[in-house]
């Protein structure tokens, strides 16, 4: 029978966060097959990031809030040997209704995911490299991997001017958003060895950093809807974020004059409003396709 700390360090409903890659991809692939989307969902959503999830956890054995878990309980050997089977059906599902292009991918991410903390590497030590791969494969890698599974592309073919530049911008994305999932987590951070990149900048370093990546995110999301869309999708994709920008600048303030306006609850609120807009967006684009 599985644990409840094994169901907790899972954290399947942390899923939602990275949904607006899959709902990207989804949108602008020019062919979906119902099976093979259906499959990348199951094989990503279900299986592959509650993995990698539990891997980390696993090794980490945090103490204090960690992402959509305000107070993780001990891990267990469970949780390694649950991560390991759901690793192994995300692949064998993808692979199955996705196809092999999509399997191998998934195995790389799951190799690099694995990488982040286990500690005979631990990217998670490295501050740069961490926040660069941390953004790539989330985004980029991500994106590339959902598209060729649910079109049924080769990798070539994804080499498409408005195909790449769209899986581009949700690195830019998550580069802007990484350095904030660890601003709260700095005393566990410190005590563990983990030079992360919001360490290492601070708190004050952390907001400001992550202002200039989503303005520059912001531009280029306006410029991308411009020449591949359409003006109103680009003006919708800015009122859609507008309660996120209200809210992290407000935060901003508040950490400005307080650094212990910082916590758990607040980067889990920012997360949550921003993935909660991004993916009524991107399901938007799929459900009036160009039309606004």
């Amino acid at each position: 029978m599985i644990k409840k700390s094994t169901l907790l360090h899972l954290r399947i409903p942390f899923s939602f966060y990275l949904l607006p890659v899959y709902l990207f991809a989804l949108a602008v692939a020019e062919a979906v097959h119902i099976i093979p989307a259906i499959g990348v969902f199951v094989s990503l959503h279900l299986l592959l990031y509650p993995a990698s999830n539990g891997y980390n956890s696993y090794f980490d054995r945090d103490e204090e809030s960690i992402g959509g878990l305000e107070k993780p309980p001990p891990v267990s050997r469970q949780l390694y040997f649950t991560a390991n089977v759901l690793d192994l059906l995300a692949l064998v599902i993808g692979w199955w209704l996705a196809g092999p292009v999509f399997a191998i991918m998934a195995a790389i991410y799951s190799a690099v995911s694995r990488a982040y903390s286990h500690p005979s590497i631990r990217l998670k030590k490295r501050p740069f490299a961490s926040w660069w791969v941390a953004g790539f494969f989330q985004g980029f890698f991500t994106f590339a991997m959902a598209y060729i599974g649910i079109t049924g592309s080769s990798l070539a073919e994804f080499w498409e001017v408005k195909t790449v530049l769209a899986a581009c911008l949700t690195t830019l994305l998550l580069w802007g958003s990484y350095p904030m999932t660890q601003i709260y987590q700095h005393h566990e951070d410190a005590r563990r060895g983990d030079h992360t990149l919001s360490l290492l900048l601070g708190v004050k370093g952390t907001f400001f950093f992550t202002a200039a990546a989503f303005t520059i995110a912001n531009i280029a999301f306006w410029i991308y809807f411009l020449q591949f869309h359409t003006l109103w999708r680009g003006v919708a994709f800015q009122l859609m974020l507008l309660p996120v920008f209200i809210y992290f600048f407000h935060w901003l303030l508040l950490a400005y004059h307080n650094e212990n306006a910082v916590s758990f609850k607040k980067a889990m609120l920012l997360n949550t409003l921003s993935a909660c807009s991004l993916n009524v967006f991107f399901a938007s684009m799929l459900i009036w396709p160009d039309r606004f």
